[in-house]
């Protein structure tokens, strides 16, 4: 099936929600924007239990000595409602945490260049043997944004990250 030019068109402007509603409607409960132009999941299995992979994961002032292309500008606590300012890959981001459950999920939204809208999801399940499963799922959203942005490449990211944390947490 193929799509029509004003359906393209509307995919093409489409900016989700608003940052609050964002926050609080999705990001707040567990979910992402599925309308957004861009999803992505990964999982990986790490040999690490879930405390140690939540302390790395949740200790973003050390995010920079592990994790690829990130920087922190600014952080205060790692609460619910918290903000913080961060660079990925040399794009500035202002985010504020909605979830922060310990050795459970980590998820934030997110907003950069004004006008492109994120939500951030990271959970942990403990798995026998002392192994953690850690998904990360993302959704982006902003006018014309599949025009310089793919899935490929935010999966790419994700793929990155996991296996950062990976080493990270061995």
């Amino acid at each position: 099936m193929s799509t029509s030019l004003p359906e393209l068109s509307m995919s093409l402007l489409y900016s989700g929600p608003s940052l609050a509603v964002l926050h609080d409607d999705y990001a707040a409960r567990g979910r992402v924007d599925s309308d957004a132009q861009l999803t992505s999941s990964s999982r990986l299995v790490v040999d690490a239990p879930v405390d140690r992979v939540w302390t790395v994961m949740a200790d973003l002032r050390a995010w920079p000595s592990w994790a690829s292309g990130i920087r922190i500008l600014e952080l205060g606590d790692v609460r619910p409602g918290a903000p913080f300012r961060w660079r990925l890959n040399g794009v500035p981001l202002r985010s504020r945490f909605a979830v922060v459950d310990p050795r459970r999920e980590l998820t934030w939204t997110g907003i950069f260049l004004g006008r492109y809208r994120a939500v951030d999801r990271h959970v942990l399940e403990p798995l026998e043997g002392g192994r953690t499963r850690i998904t990360v799922e993302e959704s982006l959203a902003g006018p014309l944004l599949p025009l310089f942005y793919r899935e490929s490449m935010l999966r790419a990211n994700h793929e990155r990250w996991l296996s950062d944390l990976a080493r990270a947490t061995a």
